[in-house]
């Protein structure tokens, strides 16, 4: 499959009924092992500070089921979540994997990276002599990989785990990684982000990235762009409450300024996603999410971070910055 054609599915297939998009992904990635002698994708995925929404959002997925990604698509070498080695045995297979995929592995982290007193808020193993904190570790293995994809909003920009008043200094991946990060946020994610993300990377590389290193083919436009009551927006017919049918701007949507194509993609086959069941986009892709989305039933000209919720106006100390402001609609 060529490259144009890839991304062509990408957008052709985000009205189906279905996760029919992981459905057409499957089978061009184990083409492309099979006819170009490559293997799959080998990857470890590392949970660090997170809800573990993520990985929960990635198995319900219906099609392709959960082993037919691993099986056909990449080679879990690690996972906190979908691994049966625990203690010793879990972390030799770590960092032997790492040792030995050095180069050519993909480093998945969900989750937030605490980094105040050392990273101490976050320890991902124990050994006897000493506890490795997620920053150790993502800062170890993030120099070793091939490529680095932050999953999630916590691992892409801080997200909740960094909401003020972020007592253990939580960040995103890309502020602990002197290198490039592929943010997919989300909180949760959607499977068709992640899989189409992974099986670009197998397939040719690098995807295009927008200005907070998000992929372009799932963060291209906003949510408004394509919002189903954009029509009202657009007549300045605001919802009064929850549960009318217009639009919620005046309840505090945020999709204005969230990139993401959640209105025709949908989640959990196709079904539904929040402003379909009278629920405000509360920005959760968002560089800014959640401290910059609250308090969520609030106009966006009058979501006052600094004021309203407490955060800590230093953008350094918060670990990220907002949004960019213009962000075409």
């Amino acid at each position: 499959m060529e490259k144009k054609d890839f991304e062509a599915i990408c957008h052709q297939k985000v009205c189906s009924p279905d996760h029919s998009l992981s459905a057409s992904i499957i089978p061009a990635a184990s083409e492309h092992i099979r006819r170009h002698n490559k293997v799959k994708l080998p990857v470890i995925w590392l949970e660090t500070s997170d809800s573990g929404d993520n990985n929960i959002a990635f198995m319900n997925t219906t099609y392709p089921y959960l082993h037919q990604v691993f099986t056909d698509m990449i080679n879990l070498l690690f996972s906190n979540t979908f691994m049966a080695a625990q203690g010793a045995d879990a972390l030799a297979l770590l960092f032997g994997s790492a040792k030995k995929y050095k180069g050519s592995f993909t480093l998945v982290v969900e989750g937030a990276i605490p980094t105040q007193n050392d990273g101490i808020y976050n320890v991902v193993a124990r050994t006897k002599k000493r506890a490795i904190t997620a920053l150790e570790a993502v800062t170890t293995l993030g120099g070793m990989a091939e490529y680095v994809v932050a999953i999630g909003t916590c691992a892409s920009f801080g997200g909740a785990s960094s909401a003020a008043p972020n007592l253990t200094g939580s960040v995103g991946v890309s502020k602990v990684l002197n290198r490039e990060v592929i943010n997919v946020s989300g909180c949760p994610v959607n499977p068709d982000w992640f899989v189409g993300t992974l099986a670009h990377l197998l397939m040719y590389g690098k995807p295009e990235l927008d200005s907070l290193g998000r992929p372009t083919l799932f963060y291209g436009a906003t949510v408004h762009r394509h919002c189903q009551r954009r029509s009202y927006f657009d007549n300045k017919d605001y919802a009064e409450k929850l549960g009318d049918i217009e639009c919620m701007f005046s309840l505090g949507c945020a999709g204005p300024k969230t990139s993401a194509d959640c209105p025709y993609r949908q989640w959990t086959n196709h079904v539904s996603w929040p402003v379909k069941v009278n629920t405000p986009c509360i920005g959760c892709t968002n560089q800014d999410f959640p401290d910059g989305s609250t308090p969520f039933f609030v106009p966006l000209p009058q979501k006052d971070k600094s004021t309203q919720t407490g955060a800590i106006a230093d953008s350094a100390a918060k670990g990220d910055t907002y949004e960019p402001k213009k962000n075409p609609v």
